[in-house]
């Protein structure tokens, strides 16, 4: 039996996750990510949408779920929609500082809700025309908040991040840490502390 559900067929969260030891599977959640809320509430409001829903179908189990937004004064890129759409982001980002802002919900076996949120601030080097060319005709960017993986190739373009780069990625992991916490779920790599 797993320790948890996680609520995204994100393989970065998945890594990021496996990383805490812990056994999980993946359900992932299918809403509606539509909101006209702005980049924070935003993350907070569709992480609890799909940890919710998915426990809805999970009852008992405790449920992991997750969402990232990138924004500039609180207007958040999402996924780019095409190509010249991920061509535009990366202009308003280049040369640049912006917020990575992740949210976390889990929901425990008894139901309880916890949810946070993550920020980091992210610096862009200043990115010519051709860089985001090759970079756009990479792909990469075409599923990604922002359209950019920070632990990818944009990572040659990023010049400084103040915050968790865990939570640039996709998972806050000391977030993640202290919300699973209080589900009851330890996990195994970190020693509990004696009282």
């Amino acid at each position: 039996m797993p320790d948890l559900i996680l609520a995204s067929a994100s393989p970065r969260r998945r890594e990021l996750l496996s990383l805490t030891g812990l056994t999980f599977s993946i359900d992932a959640a299918e809403v509606d990510e539509h909101t006209s809320l702005g980049a924070k509430e935003a993350v907070l409001e569709l992480c609890r949408r799909k940890a919710l829903a998915v426990a809805a179908r999970h009852p008992g189990e405790i449920v992991l779920a997750a969402d990232t937004l990138v924004a500039m004064h609180d207007i958040p890129f999402g996924k780019p929609e095409d190509k010249e759409d991920a061509c535009r982001m990366l202009r308003s980002l280049s040369g640049k500082w912006h917020q990575v802002y992740t949210g976390v919900c889990t929901v425990s076996k008894d139901g309880q809700i916890h949810t946070g949120l993550d920020t980091s601030d992210v610096h862009f080097m200043d990115m010519s025309e051709d860089d985001i060319l090759s970079y756009v005709r990479t792909g990469e960017p075409m599923d990604k908040a922002g359209a950019y993986a920070l632990q990818g190739i944009a990572g040659i373009f990023i010049s400084e991040v103040r915050g968790t780069p865990s939570g640039v990625i996709g998972l806050p992991l000391p977030l993640t840490h202290e919300l699973l916490e209080r589900c009851g779920l330890h996990i195994p790599c970190v020693k509990p502390i004696e009282s």
